[in-house]
């Protein structure tokens, strides 16, 4: 049976759910959902990136650290390494200066199993 999957999931995203060994630490359908989530997040974030950039706060990276802070809570319901990731593609997507954050592990404790 073959894939009929028809998104490219980036290496990039793969690396947040890659393990020590190089092999994916949840089924690959999980990481699909994931992964969708999070570009469809990345993508409604331009909008606001943008309109704080012209609005409120000029600086660049200081809007993308504010976003990786709201996303790196708990309540926020993606994995700090996800939030890294939105962040970056977020940067990506704006043709922003790519800003240097830490990704924790992927497994994370405030991340209940059931929701990955």
């Amino acid at each position: 049976m073959t894939d009929a999957y028809q998104i490219d999931i980036p290496a990039s995203f793969f690396a947040v759910y890659t393990n020590a060994r190089q092999r994916l630490s949840e089924p690959i359908g999980v990481v699909r959902a994931r992964y969708e989530i999070c570009e469809d997040l990345a993508n409604h974030l331009v909008g606001h990136a943008q309109l704080q950039h012209h609005t409120e706060v000029p600086v660049e990276s200081e809007i993308l650290r504010r976003i990786h802070a709201g996303l790196a809570t708990p309540d926020a319901g993606v994995l700090p390494a996800e939030a890294a990731w939105i962040v970056q593609r977020l940067a990506e997507l704006l043709d922003w200066p790519r800003p240097a954050l830490d990704a924790p592990s992927p497994s994370h404790p405030d991340f209940p199993e059931s929701d990955r």
